[in-house]
């Protein structure tokens, strides 16, 4: 017998509700964080699925035993028990899309923040020639790459976001 659609609902709730706490040295915390880059995907138009990403793409800080280095794959792991691929794979891939991106676009590495900057280093620094190549063939790099912008820009302690439960109905229909 399937969960029900509340279970992953629920279970973000409970890592959300732990919270409140530093991200990282950023000027927001790690519940503010992820719901700004919820509402940046939605008000950029994103599918359901990838503004759930957003929301969902730092779980791994939250998840006990998580890495820096591999909380996206953790979170992804984790969320995989209740969300299909066009959900995880781009929380899989966010951190891959930051050493892309600074890797391959000019001026990208020069616009993150210091604690994305630190944090860059403990997770690989710039990908090599190759990585980069064979991280834009993927076709969730695109997602990825979107997702990790909306990372980026979602570090305002001044933003007013709507709060998690807003987003309770699109976990609901994305959840199998």
């Amino acid at each position: 017998m399937a969960a029900p659609a509340i279970a992953p609902v629920a279970a973000v709730e409970a890592l959300f509700g732990c919270a409140g706490q530093d991200y990282l040295g950023e000027a927001v915390t790690i519940a503010a964080h992820p719901l700004q880059a919820a509402a940046l995907a939605r008000a950029a138009g994103a599918p359901d699925a990838l503004v759930a990403a957003a929301l969902l793409h730092d779980v791994g800080h939250l998840l006990d035993g998580a890495t820096d280095r591999g909380h996206g794959a953790d979170g992804a792991r984790w969320l995989g028990r209740w969300f299909g691929e066009d959900v995880t794979e781009p929380v899989r891939l966010h951190v891959a899309a930051k050493r892309y991106l600074v890797a391959t676009e000019p001026g990208y590495g020069a616009r993150l923040s210091p604690a994305s900057v630190e944090t860059l280093h403990r997770q690989g620094g710039p990908m090599d020639e190759a990585a980069a190549v064979a991280f834009a063939r993927d076709p969730r790099a695109r997602a990825a790459v979107a997702l990790r912008r909306w990372d980026d820009e979602a570090k305002d302690p001044a933003a007013a976001v709507p709060p998690l439960d807003a987003y309770q109905e699109l976990l609901e229909g994305l959840a199998r």
